[in-house]
């Protein structure tokens, strides 16, 4: 088959290229590699990089359209008559057109759960540093540089282990159920709220079923693990910090749009939460420093959950599956879950 494979700063077409050629299938390949400019304004697609144009002009005859970030509008859908398969090393394919592409008859695999070890495992780290107060421990280092005075010195910045400590978690998907699986491994007590999971999953894996009320009032630490929807931005806004214990922490590695950053900035500053960990945040209006990154009790990081090799070889591996099925015949259109 001829097959076009698109990548990005983030995931190598090369990276794709191979699981392909494991395949052994002998397909003829071409490879394009965008640049790490974000683009704007393409209809109906979202969290792309590299525009349209660039993608079509790579297209020729070709029956598979491989990529992560690369943008695939009904433009790009057009560009090959012989194009019946797009895809997407995602979890989900929000830089795909999928309306277009259903439209045109054009399948489309995704890679749902290739970064939940990754989340997963960032996310264990944020509780550790966040209980052992990393962040104030490596700030006095870096402005004072003084370091082995004294075999007590580590008494400044008592903190706490995450044995018999409660986590909360918001959504109990593929991350979720990695990090209650990790969280129990550490001795911590783990509840979960999710509309969409049933308790008796939750009881399987000896995690407590709970109203995101009861979570919020009762957990030491909340780590939120939801998929970003219209409904549920800012889940965690101004009254739901409030509800929670007094001294608390907040971990989010999953979409900025799940908080409101307002009221965790009012929250952290005010001493109501002990300290939030952040892999994703709002980029500032005003193109600046975001204000947040100033917070000593606050952790961030520049959404790397799933920035690991591991990920990128799991999500080649999976598109390739989707060629293979494809190849062989099989039906490969993902559930509506995963192409939401």
């Amino acid at each position: 088959m001829r097959i076009a494979v698109v990548g990005d700063p983030f995931f190598p077409a090369e990276v794709m290229a191979d699981a392909i050629r494991a395949l052994g299938a002998g397909d003829e390949l071409v490879l394009l590699d965008l640049g790490p400019e974000v683009a704007e304004g393409a209809e109906g697609i979202r969290e792309y990089v590299g525009s349209p144009a660039d993608v079509s002009a790579v297209l020729d005859a070709h029956e598979v359209l491989v990529v992560h970030a690369a943008p695939v509008t009904a433009e790009v859908l057009d560009a090959s008559p012989e194009l019946r398969l797009v895809c997407c090393a995602r979890g989900g394919p929000v830089n795909v057109d999928v309306a277009a592409a259903r439209a045109r008859g054009i399948e489309i695999v995704t890679a749902p759960g290739k970064n939940a070890h990754a989340v997963a495992e960032l996310t264990l780290a944020f509780l550790v540093m966040l209980a052992r107060r990393l962040r104030p421990a490596m700030d006095v280092l870096q402005h004072d540089g003084r370091i082995g005075e004294s075999v007590l010195e580590g008494a400044a910045f008592m903190g706490a282990e995450l044995r018999g400590r409660t986590l909360g978690l918001v959504g109990y998907g593929h991350v979720g159920g990695l990090v209650a699986e990790l969280a129990r491994g550490c001795g911590m007590h783990v509840s979960a709220f999710d509309p969409f999971v049933d308790g008796e999953r939750m009881a399987r894996d000896g995690v407590r079923h709970a109203t995101l009320a009861t979570l919020l009032a009762e957990c030491e630490f909340v780590s939120l693990h939801a998929r970003a929807t219209a409904e549920n931005e800012n889940l965690i806004g101004a009254r739901e910090l409030a509800a929670m214990r007094p001294s608390s922490f907040l971990v989010n590695t999953a979409r900025e749009t799940l908080v409101d950053e307002g009221a965790l900035r009012a929250a952290l500053e005010s001493g109501r939460l002990a300290g939030a960990a952040l892999d994703v945040l709002r980029p500032p209006p005003d193109g600046g420093r975001h204000p947040l990154l100033d917070l000593p009790t606050l952790i961030v990081t520049p959404h790397i959950g799933g920035a690991t090799f591991e990920t990128l070889r799991r999500g080649a591996a999976m598109v390739a599956e989707g060629v293979c099925r494809y190849r062989e015949g099989k039906l490969v259109i993902e559930s509506q879950e995963n192409i939401a």
